[in-house]
């Protein structure tokens, strides 16, 4: 019989591994709609159905006054904000570039993580995890490069790619913001008061050009918020059962849902610099997370030996 330890811990790969299917069926689904719906509209329909999900959740669990209460509202603010632009910037990609594409150059944001915990929250960065960072950018450079050096001939792939490597960019500075708010805000707040502010921003674009939906494209719209709110959900209970360095690396699944979805409703096969770079960047992202989980038990042993042993003095 396997361990309780164990046991926790393959169930919090398991919601790590389902939350990443869902997102990248969400991902799939508004690389679909993005042909007609305008992108502030599916930044609504993704924030604010997600909500419904989340707020059912939270009433079970008798959390919503803890949702709603806030220390720090304007820290909210600046996370929403960061937030909504990695959103709109990624699903504006997702309508120019393949789906196994803008999920590649995503798995830039943990490397960048990095960069701005370094600059921002003032946190020690190794030589080790350097080099990893500067090895990832590297790999970056690899998957941008077919979309970049003139190769697909598009303006449209060049905006597109911009756009995914922008999102990344605001997904890390997102990050940093999280980090911060964990000081005194609770996760049910974080996680609302994001929701709220993306559904509000995304609702701010109505006057420019929404579009009344179809039957088929308004399920899909209402699917993607569902979808995002559960995906959410599960990828927060994954933390509950197991360390981030236990379930983190699980989430570069995305990389073969993304390949396997790709290709079965779009047909879409990357190129081969895009699949080599983001093996790269994903093998990365794995050491900075073998990494870090190496410093945090040497940080436990070094507590450890310098807590004074109990018991009656000798």
């Amino acid at each position: 019989m396997l361990h309780g330890a164990t046991m926790h811990a393959l169930k919090g790969i398991a919601l790590q591994i389902c939350a990443t299917f869902l997102f990248t069926i969400m991902s799939a689904l508004v690389r679909i709609v993005s042909d007609r719906v305008p992108t502030g509209e599916v930044v609504f329909s993704r924030s604010f159905f997600a909500l419904f999900p989340l707020m059912a959740l939270l009433a079970w669990r008798g959390e919503i006054s803890a949702a709603i209460r806030t220390a720090h509202p304007l820290g909210h603010i600046v996370r929403g904000t960061i937030g909504v632009c990695a959103m709109g910037l990624g699903f504006a990609a997702l309508a120019r570039l393949p789906l196994a594409d803008v999920t590649a150059i995503g798995f830039t944001a943990p490397l960048l993580t990095v960069v701005l915990a370094a600059i921002f929250l003032r946190e020690r960065v190794q030589i080790y995890r350097w080099a990893a960072v500067t090895v990832g950018l590297g790999g970056v450079v690899v998957m941008l490069w077919p979309h970049m050096s003139g190769a697909l001939d598009s303006v449209e792939q060049v905006l597109g790619a911009t756009f995914a490597l922008v999102a990344a960019g605001c997904t890390a500075g997102a990050m940093i913001q999280v980090r911060r708010l964990t000081r005194t805000e609770t996760t049910p707040a974080i996680v609302f008061y994001f929701q709220a502010l993306a559904a509000v921003a995304g609702l701010a674009t109505a006057g420019w050009g929404w579009v009344v939906p179809s039957v088929s494209e308004a399920v899909l719209l209402v699917t993607i918020g569902v979808l995002g709110g559960i995906g959410q959900i599960l990828l927060t209970e994954s933390y509950r059962y197991a360390p981030a360095s236990v379930v983190a690396p699980f989430a570069y699944s995305a990389m073969l849902w993304s390949l396997l979805l790709g290709f079965i409703l779009f047909a879409e096969i990357p190129p081969l610099l895009v699949v080599i770079g983001a093996a790269i960047v994903i093998g990365a992202g794995l050491f900075v997370i073998w990494r870090e989980r190496q410093l945090g038990i040497e940080r436990r042993r070094e507590e450890e030996a310098a807590t004074p042993p109990s018991g009656p003095a000798a």
